[in-house]
C-alpha cells in the first residue's frame, strides 16, 4: 500500500509530460499564414538555392499550414508537407 501514492504521482507526471510534448509537436501543424515566411526563412537558411526553396516552402506552408522543424528532414512532423509530390513523384516541399 505504501507504493500506491508514488505510482499515482508517477502516472500523473507522465501524463503531464506526454501532453506537454504532444502540444509542441502539434504546434508545427497549426501555423497561421503570416507565420510561414519566418519559418521558411529558417528552413531554407542552409541551402544555396534560397529563392526556389523559399518559393516552394511558402507555397507548401500556405497549403499545409505546417513547416517541419530544422533546416533539413523532420518531414514526418508535417504529413501534408511530406506527402505533397511533383508530377515526377519527387518531394515538392523542401
Amino acid at each position: 500500500m505504501a507504493g500506491r501514492p508514488y505510482t499515482s504521482l508517477l502516472l500523473l507526471v507522465s501524463l503531464l509530460l506526454l501532453l506537454t510534448f504532444s502540444d509542441v509537436a502539434e504546434g508545427y501543424n497549426k501555423l497561421r499564414p503570416s507565420e510561414c515566411k519566418p519559418r521558411c526563412t529558417y528552413r531554407c537558411s542552409a541551402t544555396s538555392h534560397k529563392k526556389p526553396c523559399m518559393f516552394f516552402c511558402q507555397k507548401c506552408c500556405a497549403t499545409c499550414l505546417c513547416v517541419p522543424p530544422g533546416v533539413y528532414g523532420n518531414k514526418q512532423v508535417c504529413p501534408c508537407y511530406n506527402n505533397w509530390k511533383t508530377q515526377e513523384g519527387r518531394p515538392k516541399c523542401p
